[in-house]
């Protein structure tokens, strides 16, 4: 069995803030966690950290990059399967993002938005030199994306479905199914069953 430290949710976002402040250059964090475990919150709190430390950070959201929704429901609206395959445009990520983030320094923050179920019609942006930037969200390990750092956020089955609303309880075998399928190892593993007492195993 893995061993976790127990820690303080400031303690866990200072604890970032330090691993994060030691990238050089353009850098890219995953916060990777379910819906249910807000890692966008996380990745907020801990850009706010950077910032005060005179470290330039941003925050970008999966979300922001889902397929149009004739795509990822053309043949299922609650499969986990499709959920899994068919929700999230990480090549669209890698090609907005990760890619001229480290080319340029410019990136897209957005391209498309689900509720509208239309384009984001966000503009490109220059990241301040040395930006730190945080992805977050669902099954973003395993994905070929090339990260800086990765931070996973991992809630048991029973805290997954307690904490996730009835209309997307679907997602939870796609969430779980993917964990056991990828062999990424994260750099910080964040154990968040209690997100007011999380427990932490450095990599």
């Amino acid at each position: 069995m893995p061993d976790f430290t127990a820690v303080s949710p400031d303690a866990l976002l200072d604890l970032l803030a330090e691993r994060a402040m030691g990238l050089r250059g353009y850098a890219v964090v995953a916060v990777d966690g379910a819906d249910a475990a807000d890692p966008g919150a996380v990745a907020h709190g801990t850009a706010e950290r950077l910032r005060t430390r005179g470290r330039p950070a941003e925050v970008v959201s999966l979300h922001d990059f889902v397929r149009p929704a004739s795509v990822r429901l053309e043949y299922d609206r609650d499969s986990e399967f499709t959920y899994r395959t068919g929700w999230f445009d990480y090549a669209a990520v890698n090609r907005e993002v990760l890619k001229p983030l480290r080319d340029t320094g410019r990136f897209l923050p957005a391209l498309w938005n689900a509720q509208a179920d239309r384009s984001a019609r966000a503009r490109i942006q220059q990241a301040a030199p040395d930006t730190i930037l945080f992805l977050t969200g669902p099954m973003l390990l395993g994905r070929g994306l090339d990260f800086d750092l990765t931070v996973a956020l991992r809630m048991s089955d029973g805290a997954l479905r307690r904490r996730t609303p009835p209309d997307e309880m679907f997602t939870v075998d796609g969430l779980l199914e993917h964990q056991r399928r990828q062999s990424i190892d994260p750099d910080v593993v964040v154990a968040w069953d209690h997100p007011d007492r999380p427990a932490i195993r450095r990599g």
